[in-house]
């Protein structure tokens, strides 16, 4: 499946180009079918009959969608291509985020479907942020059942730049069977798995042609005045500054160029592949964009972590200055040392052994431990720099506790999660000691899931899962006044402590509070310590059996003996004074609940304040998220034992793209059934 491809890198040196879109837009059979048109592959595979590059890891075949970011390295008319497939789901999107930072160019893969627009909003968004020239490929094209002017206006909302219709189909039937290129006026006929052939401009077409060409001649003139005087005086511009344009308006996103095809059949692609070539530029327009000098020691940077099963860690980087050699030594930004153990390029599953790497090429490193993911390096210490700012980690929106099957395998559980942990940064492993759990925080079912496969499938370590703890609580209503006594006689000296305690209920989140009120030197002093530690020991449980809190202890009253008393007899004395107050101060069971920040597009509000509804929260109130037309923020209080599969909910509702944060916020009391079933729990 793998073809060998020779390097001839051109002016722009070797470029790296994202392919980025909603889930199941097309992005890995068109990263598939550019690969093939250059020659990389001997045939298009397909995702669904697995012999597609996407298919090379055993977590995309088992759930039909891509996980993790597909590399693979093309040479077309002599000039090197890296492209990166990322992800579509919002759970993998620190894995795209990681990668699209160094990249040259984007191509965002979209479709004529309403559903997929506030997914398409969030890609954009964040090549707008970063600055990251970017194509639209309108994919499934020969599929369509809306006209491209009718979907163009479906998805500039999506899109702060304006979009530029680059193309307009050629129907017949109602079927795309190709399409005319406006910048050079030439009509296209679809081939299947071919380049297109070109044919005249039909008669009945030349009129939309017309049309659309003077509107994309418009939007270009927006940005330049001789364009515009040309367009005024009616006079048909030179179609090398049109193509000057159409690059210039890219780079410096004033405009996001609109491409139609359909990758399945390898339509549009080779129109796609001109695109790349004369309208992206190579690494230095990258340094420039990141603020990195020309000139310098070798300097790269790394954009993924991938352990595996016997080669060890490899660390995916860019070079984005000079030239780095297999056996060389290079430093990373804490000045740590590391040698490289073999450089790779990566296709797929499949890898091919470098004995060097220069600048704006991609490549797969190996044994960089002080390397990780987001970080850059240098063979100079003094050099070894960050380039980009370190990838945000996205906040968790759910987890599971873990045990595991077997005993034995409680150290390799923690080994092979620090490895996941460390390829994808959005995962969290704690340990929770209050409630003895072992925790795994992602963001969401499937993420969650996908790693507990890798963890089961790479490293042999199986595990069972559960819902998390709820951290519940209790206090008392009334206050209590007790006399403890610890008296023990066995021989030699005896244990003695008494206290008189009061014990009262405090404000919500004042914790616990110890004071003394002892007059006469009842209590010597240097017992009052102990007396608060064993008043402490007694609130870990409560009588309801979870711990006390939001209680204050003062000791007022006691006795001691000059022989037989001691800090361990004083503390024995007001444990159990406690233990046997609190079940007369009437205690009540106290439940966390947390603050909570709903973020879904707006048309889904509704479903969303149903489901706080149902889960016994309290709806604050919403508005719109700032600088995001067509979303909102729902703040809602919700208890956390509510919480569980909210965001499973949340993103069914929301065709995967409805998000949350959640705090604790307070403790507040549960009363009636809920709390009799927690009881009896």
């Amino acid at each position: 499946m793998v073809a060998t491809l020779h390097s001839n890198a051109g002016a722009n040196g070797p470029r790296l180009i994202a392919i980025v879109g909603p889930f199941q837009s097309g992005k890995t059979t068109l990263l598939e079918s550019l690969v093939t048109r250059a020659g990389g592959l001997a045939r298009q595979g397909n995702v669904r009959d697995g012999s597609s590059l996407g298919d090379a890891i055993p977590e995309a075949r088992a759930h039909a969608m891509s996980v993790e970011a597909n590399i693979a390295t093309a040479d077309y008319l002599g000039e090197r291509y890296t492209f990166i497939d990322c992800p579509g789901s919002i759970e993998f999107a620190q894995e795209s985020q990681n990668c699209l930072a160094i990249c040259d160019a984007a191509i965002v893969v979209c479709e004529a479907d309403p559903r997929k627009i506030p997914a398409l909003q969030l890609i954009l968004r964040f090549l707008e942020d970063h600055k990251i020239p970017r194509f639209l490929f309108l994919n499934k094209i020969d599929g369509a059942m809306m006209r491209v002017r009718e979907t163009l206006a479906m998805l500039q909302p999506a899109s702060r730049a304006p979009l530029l219709l680059r193309q307009i189909p050629i129907w017949q039937n109602g079927i795309a069977t190709g399409f005319i290129d406006l910048a050079l006026e030439r009509a296209f006929v679809y081939r299947e798995h071919a380049p297109s052939t070109v044919v005249d401009v039909a008669a009945g077409d030349l009129p939309r042609e017309r049309d659309a060409r003077y509107s994309m001649l418009e939007r270009l003139a927006d940005y330049d005045d001789t364009l515009m005087e040309e367009l005024i005086n009616d006079i048909e511009p030179p179609r090398d500054q049109i193509f000057d344009n159409l690059a210039k308006d890219l780079q410096e996103e004033l405009a996001v160029p609109l491409l139609i095809g359909s990758a399945d059949r390898g339509n549009g692609v080779t129109r796609l592949w001109k695109a790349l070539r004369h309208e992206t530029r190579g690494i230095e327009a990258t340094r420039a964009r990141l603020g990195v000098a020309n000139e310098g020691p070798p300097l790269a940077h790394a954009i993924r972590t991938i352990h595996t099963a016997h080669g060890g860690k490899l660390t995916l980087a860019r070079v984005l200055r000079g030239r780095f050699a297999d056996g060389g030594t290079i430093y990373s930004i804490r000045k740590e040392e590391d040698r490289i153990s073999g450089i790779s390029r990566l296709m797929g599953a499949a890898a091919t052994k470098l004995a060097a790497i220069g600048e704006g090429d991609t490549a797969a490193f190996g044994r960089l431990d002080h390397i990780a993911t987001g970080e850059s390096f240098s063979d100079n210490k003094s050099a070894a720099t960050q380039v980009v700012p370190l990838p945000e980690r996205l906040t968790p929106v759910q987890a599971f506790a873990l045990a595991v099957k077997d005993r034995k395998d409680e150290v390799r559980l923690t080994g092979a999660l620090a490895k996941l942990c460390e390829e994808d940064g959005s995962l969290i492993f704690t340990h929770d000691t209050a409630n003895g759990e072992m925790r795994l925080h992602g963001q969401g079912d499937m993420h969650l899931r996908v790693a507990l496969e890798k963890l089961s499938g790479r490293y042999g370590v199986e595990v069972d899962t559960h819902p998390l703890q709820v951290r519940y609580r209790e206090t008392i209503r009334h206050p209590v006044n007790i006399r403890g006594r610890h008296k023990k006689q066995s021989g030699g000296h005896g244990q003695f402590g008494d206290v008189a305690l009061t014990i009262t209920p405090t404000e919500r989140g004042t914790g616990f509070a110890f004071s003394e009120s002892v007059h006469g030197g009842t209590v010597p002093t240097q017992y009052f310590s102990s007396v608060e530690i064993g008043a402490q020991d007694a609130l870990a449980r409560g009588p309801l059996g979870f711990p006390v809190v939001d209680i204050a202890v003062t000791l007022t009253d006691g006795s001691y003996h000059s022989v037989d008393s001691s800090d361990m007899a004083f503390r024995a004395a007001a444990k159990l004074a406690v233990r046997e107050a609190l079940p007369k101060a009437t205690p009540i069971l106290l439940e966390p609940i947390m603050a909570v920040s709903i973020i879904v597009p707006s048309e889904a509000l509704s479903k969303a304040t149903a489901m706080i509804s149902t889960r016994r929260g309290q709806i604050l109130g919403f508005d719109g998220k700032p600088g995001w037309e067509g979303w909102d923020v729902l703040q809602a209080l919700i208890p956390e034992a509510e919480m569980s599969g909210l965001i499973v909910e949340l993103r069914s509702a929301t065709a995967g793209v409805g998000t949350f944060t959640a705090s604790f916020d307070h403790m507040s009391e549960m009363l009636g059934k809920a709390a009799e079933a927690v009881r009896a729990s």
